[in-house]
């Protein structure tokens, strides 16, 4: 099983696509048909290594052949499993205002007056943008804030911790100040 800190999860197999064996991914790459530039692929199930081709957009996923994947029945085995690559084979980033996401989780969240409220856990997104997700520790509760500079305006991954600035809500009903 994959899952060790060097691993960088790149998407996930879903249905099956047609009678041919192509597959529905869920890509996490920001272009997501980049998840085919990376060659063989990792997987969750022991001994499981799989290489995509003839990759296309369909809506909201990547539809891909999947080496040695040839009817239906093999694909829709495949539901569900988790595409991984290893960190060392990313390219660097460059800009400072880009993540690779599994760096940001775990990392300590602080309110802008320094007060820790908890530590990143998840940095989901439902369709609206990203968002990052919050856990205090004590109480388990999360907490979901939009991923944007003006509310997480310093990531300091070196040191273990971002910035948080809460924004401000506004009753239903009232208007927003201009």
């Amino acid at each position: 099983m994959t899952n060790s800190s060097d691993k960088i999860l790149l998407g996930q197999i879903g249905a099956a696509h047609g009678i041919k064996g192509h597959v529905r991914i869920s890509a996490h790459t920001q272009d997501p048909l980049a998840i085919g530039t990376y060659g063989p692929l990792d997987t969750d199930r022991p001994g499981l290594t799989v290489t995509l081709s003839k990759l296309r957009l369909h809506k909201t996923v990547v539809v891909a052949q999947i080496k040695g994947i040839n009817d239906r029945n093999a694909a829709e085995a495949l539901n569900g499993v988790n595409l991984f690559i290893d960190r060392a084979k990313l390219p660097e980033i460059d800009d400072e205002d880009d993540f690779y996401h599994a760096d940001l989780i775990g990392l300590e969240a602080r309110l802008d007056t320094g007060i820790t409220i908890g530590q990143v856990s998840a940095l989901p997104n439902f369709g609206g943008g990203d968002l990052i997700e919050i856990r205090d520790p004590q109480s388990g509760d999360t907490y979901l804030y939009p991923f944007t500079k003006g509310v997480v305006p310093q990531v300091n991954i070196a040191e273990g911790y971002l910035t948080i600035v809460v924004p401000i809500e506004v009753d239903e009903g009232e208007e927003e100040p201009n």
